[in-house]
């Protein structure tokens, strides 16, 4: 899968091992071994060789970086595992902040709308707290 301009995608395996092991400064059998722990996952050729993404290497560079600044690799996996989880947050609450932020804009279209008319406003009633927190009071009935 291409990028813009022929430019392969972060994910794309393009890297022989000898190639990626040159570009991230580790051997070949270090590679081999991140694998085995389950540490990387290169993609695969029909005949099974190893081909490594662009991605694949920054994490074998994170690897390096972190097991040469002293930790285990068991540590190593669950600093990545939580990275991911982070990241996995991180997402969430970006959509969650979209969908309070569209839900807002409904609201007081809604309520624009409403009291344009003359229509009691039967909507929760939206307040924005000085600390960007959100309030919604629901009316009773």
């Amino acid at each position: 899968m291409s990028g813009t301009f022929g430019v392969p995608s972060p994910d794309a395996a393009v890297y022989v091992i000898s190639v990626a092991a040159e570009l991230t400064g580790l051997h070949p059998q270090t590679l081999r071994a991140y694998e085995r722990l389950g540490l990387i996952a290169p993609g695969r050729t029909g005949g099974g060789g190893r081909r490594y993404s662009h991605r694949d290497l920054e994490r074998l560079r994170q690897i390096a970086d972190l097991t040469g600044a002293g930790i285990g690799l068991e540590g190593v996996r669950r600093i990545m595992a939580l990275e991911l989880q982070v990241d996995a947050l991180r997402a969430r609450n970006d959509e969650l902040a979209a969908e309070l932020q569209a839900a807002r804009a409904a609201l007081r279209q809604a309520y624009a709308a409403g009291g344009a008319q003359g229509v009691v406003n039967k909507l929760p009633v939206l307040h924005q707290a000085a600390a960007q927190s959100v309030v919604v009071w629901r009316r009773p009935g």
